[in-house]
């Protein structure tokens, strides 16, 4: 039996409604780079990955202009309306390639800060599981259940965070598995907020890699600094560990 193979798939068919841009966020640019070139280009530069599947809209105007436009580990599809939608669109342009037991790692593209080390971990802690799991941070603020009142939101209690983790991409899960579970929920009319939801709804229990919290989503304008400032520090620390090898 061979080995499983990893895919990536990075649904970018969103039109990102919340960053008030002219543009998609993914098109959005952190040093005069576009987002998705540097999310694409950082899961990339390891040597895990038979191929890439990015899910685009159907009037996608930017993709041309973009570095991963012309790699050739990247192949584009058609995506959906929502995340789930594109996703698996993805996976059926994949069927022709990939097999059953190999591994899908899905992430978002607005996640440019995915540390390597997080990377690495994920692929090998979950390599052997039958069904695979997703990076994921604890969560460590104090969690308001609230309400609309006369006054305007109110307190309603205190949510206990000690069982609640932030979910992370990328979500790593079995091939057939993931195509399965989405297909599932597709014809059931249920949300598929990620692909570790889909896995739960058809009975199976993703397991969880503890991620660095500072992986964010850009989402909002402010995002973009933000994103900006983690990079440069995932550079330096790179940039150590270089020189300690040296």
């Amino acid at each position: 039996m061979k080995d499983p193979r990893f895919w990536l798939v990075v649904p970018a068919a969103g039109i990102g409604q919340r960053m008030q841009a002219d543009c998609p966020k993914q098109y959005l640019r952190i040093h005069n780079r576009f987002l998705l070139d540097i999310t694409l280009s950082r899961m990339l530069e390891h040597d895990l990955f038979a191929g890439c599947m990015v899910p685009l809209h159907s009037e996608d105007r930017w993709w041309p202009e973009t570095e991963a436009g012309t790699d050739r580990r990247v192949a584009t599809c058609e995506g959906g309306r929502e995340r789930a939608d594109s996703v698996l669109l993805a996976l059926t342009a994949l069927a022709g390639q990939a097999r059953p037991d190999d591994w899908v790692l899905v992430h978002d593209v607005a996640r440019p800060c995915l540390s390597s080390a997080d990377l690495l971990r994920l692929a090998e802690q979950l390599k052997d599981d039958p069904v695979g799991g997703l990076l994921a941070a604890p969560v460590t603020d104090t969690l308001k259940i609230a309400g609309v009142g006369r006054e305007g939101i109110e307190v309603r209690g205190t949510q206990d965070r000690s069982q609640l983790w932030r979910a992370l991409t990328p979500q790593m899960f079995r091939f057939e598995l993931l195509r399965k579970a989405l297909e599932r929920a597709e014809r059931a009319g249920r949300v598929v907020t990620d692909e570790a939801s889909a896995i739960e709804m058809a009975g199976h229990t993703p397991r969880i890699v503890e991620g660095r919290p500072d992986n964010i989503k850009v989402t909002l304008p402010a995002d973009l600094s933000m994103a900006a400032f983690i990079l440069g520090q995932l550079e330096a620390e790179r940039q150590v560990v270089t020189k300690e090898r040296e």
